[in-house]
């Protein structure tokens, strides 16, 4: 690992990275929404930003200088895997220049049969100053990619999978279970609605955190709101 990686984990260590993301048809869509939900992370204290596609990440880019955790959702048919499934989605934005690149490395089907270790494998003979994070579900998913060398390990689809369907909340456990069988550093995402969740889940050995519904998504928020109030009512 070079120094520049280096100093990128040293600058993340026990901080907050905050996703902004949308989808086509969410009110929040657009690389400029996303720039400034950036700003605003940064003027906040974050210490790094996550970020999907070539757009949004390239005008996130020109409003901060912070570390940038990329990804390249792709939601294809016939396929669950969406979390830059492909080395060619993965090639995309190392060339608009990331501290860190995020890949689904469960061992699920993504297209024309790559698998994780592949593409890990392509990134480093290509982009070999990129530090690369594999994103799982279960501790089985998290020991099984070991071997592969990832700089980093992530909880982000703990709940999003046929295999971790029951879990609800952010998942302590998972993260205390790979903390103990690694050195890795490990990203807590994955349901972390309050700040004491966040803490919580530090304290269970995250290296740092990532919130985004929490903080980039309004309509979530107003949600929440509005059913507190709701159900207080009813009571």
């Amino acid at each position: 690992m070079n120094q520049s990686s280096k100093n990128t984990l040293k600058q993340l260590k026990h901080k907050l990275i905050v996703s902004c993301q949308a989808r086509v048809g969410w009110p929040m869509y657009g690389p400029e929404i996303m720039a400034a939900f950036a700003a605003a992370a940064k003027q906040g204290g974050a210490a790094g930003i996550r970020a999907t596609g070539v757009d949004n990440i390239r005008k996130i880019k020109e409003r901060v200088d912070l570390p940038i955790i990329g990804i390249n959702k792709q939601f294809l048919d016939n396929y669950n895997v969406y979390i830059t499934p492909t080395y060619e989605s993965a090639r995309e934005i190392l060339e608009v220049g990331i501290e860190i690149i995020a890949l689904d490395a469960t061992p699920r089907k993504r297209p024309g049969g790559e698998t994780a270790e592949g593409i890990l494998k392509k990134i480093r003979a290509e982009y070999p100053n990129v530090l690369v994070m594999g994103e799982i579900s279960t501790l089985d998913e998290a020991k099984a990619i070991l071997p592969h060398g990832f700089d980093i390990i992530s909880t982000t689809l703990s709940g999003y999978t046929e295999e971790s369907q029951e879990v609800n909340s952010v998942n302590l456990e998972l993260i205390r279970q790979i903390h103990k069988i690694t050195d890795i550093p490990i990203i807590a995402e994955g349901k972390i609605i309050r700040e004491e969740e966040a803490v919580e889940a530090m304290n269970a050995g995250a290296h740092a955190v990532v919130v985004g519904t929490s903080i980039t998504r309004p309509e979530i928020i107003t949600e929440r709101y509005v059913k507190a109030m709701k159900d207080a009512m009813e009571i």
